[in-house]
């Protein structure tokens, strides 16, 4: 009988040690997930995930905590508030570089996910690239669920093929093509301006433009000024395109001004890639897409992710939703819906829309370059002072004192100019 009770006590060990395992034990009680993503394409792709992991954990509790604003503008100073008031989120929507690192890995306020991303194989189906912006001092510390492309003309196929257009390859070309829009009635250019990060959005890919990779990526070193003439031409150049804008930006959201385009009122537009998501959640399938002018070659990145705040209150139920994150399934599910691509490398390609899987060869070829505005190239303080100068340039234009004020934006940010 020696086997007998041998095989019982090993039977028992299992049972403990599947019990003490999230992913083994049934999870029950609450999860808080708290998010920018309430726009068309974004809901969408959550719920998917959602979808997934109360599939896994049917006796989880999901509090979606969404704060509506593009870019997380409001709801990073709602977060802001909890984490320093000691009431976190179990977990939180979080730009991927700089925004995750200087925020709130350095100041203490992230578990690292190291064992997670082993225990998971993430390291071995993850780009060197991706894993290098969720890393400080040899630890991972955000599980990210995809990759965004901020440079992207978006247009609507059915007004350019009416009117005999092509996208435009230079920003010359670009305003060659709004006059004629212009002329026959159509508003050349669309986007919302309300949430006061958009023109920002828009700037840093022109920015691009007329920098090229390198002189781009160094504002945020210091190897390019900010006095440089090339950014005297980005804002000269900002300064016309919104010369050919819809009149209401001011009042509308990113997402409500590309009703515009879906109607056929206007004509092109410049975002990320989440516009593919909103446009995929209307049913809308007319429309194009093209490298913003002047940026071909180089993709302008970021990336959305989620850690394991100090102190949460459902610490194993977050390790299992980082889990579906991370997962082959989770990351295909949401990102087909979100117009972005997936962090990891070994996804079905075939199941995704035309403009993910040219997405996908654009990522493996092109230059990579961090997005300002979306948290992956400087600390949020920067961003934040960046964003304000360039919304107020949008309701003032004048480019010297402009120029200027992001001189010494930069300056406070410690970068010498």
């Amino acid at each position: 009988m020696k086997w007998f009770k041998g095989l019982s006590l090993l039977l028992v060990m299992l049972l403990v040690f599947s019990l003490a395992i999230p992913g083994f034990a049934q999870l029950k009680g609450k999860i808080e997930i708290f998010s920018w993503w309430t726009a068309g394409g974004e809901a969408e792709g959550l719920q998917a995930l959602f979808d997934i992991y109360h599939k896994k954990y049917p006796n989880v509790e999901i509090i979606n905590a969404t704060v509506a604003g593009g870019a997380g503008t409001n709801a990073k100073a709602v977060l802001k508030t909890r984490m320093l008031g000691g009431d976190p989120p179990d977990t939180f929507q979080v730009h991927a570089g700089k925004e995750l690192i200087d925020t709130w890995v350095k100041t203490g306020f992230m578990e690292p996910l190291t064992d997670l991303f082993k225990s998971e194989g993430w390291t071995k189906v993850m780009p060197k690239g991706i894993l290098d912006i969720v890393s400080y001092r040899g630890d991972y510390w955000s599980v990210p669920v995809n990759i965004h492309r901020a440079n992207v003309l978006w247009y609507n196929r059915k007004i350019f093929k009416d009117s005999g257009l092509t996208p435009p390859k230079t920003f010359d070309e670009f305003f060659e093509v709004a006059d004629k829009l212009k002329a026959k009635g159509t508003i050349p250019f669309v986007l919302g301006t309300k949430d006061g990060w958009e023109a920002g959005h828009v700037f840093e890919t022109i920015l691009i433009a007329k920098l090229g990779a390198e002189g781009y990526k160094g504002l945020w070193t210091g190897k390019t000024k900010w006095s440089d003439p090339k950014v005297t031409d980005a804002l000269e150049t900002l300064k016309k395109v919104f010369s050919y804008i819809n009149p209401d930006h001011s009042a509308a959201t990113w997402d409500e001004a590309y009703q515009y385009i879906i109607d056929g009122k206007g004509a092109m537009s410049i975002m990320g890639d989440w516009a593919a998501g909103y446009f995929f959640s209307k049913g809308y399938t007319d429309f194009g897409w093209a490298p913003v002018p002047e940026t071909a070659g180089i993709f302008d990145a970021l990336s959305d992710s989620f850690g394991l705040p100090k102190g949460c209150k459902n610490r194993d139920n977050v390790i299992a939703f980082l889990k579906v994150l991370g997962s082959k399934e989770g990351q295909e599910a949401f990102n087909i819906k979100k117009g972005s691509i997936p962090a990891r490398t070994d996804v079905d390609k075939s199941l995704f829309p035309e403009y993910q899987k040219s997405c996908m060869d654009d990522w493996l070829r092109d230059k990579i370059v961090p997005s300002v505005i979306h948290g992956a190239a400087a600390s949020e303080g920067w961003v934040t002072e960046y964003k304000d100068v360039i919304a107020l340039f949008i309701a003032r234009p004048d480019v010297p004192t402009t120029q200027k004020a992001l001189i010494q934006v930069a300056t406070r940010a410690g970068v010498k100019q």
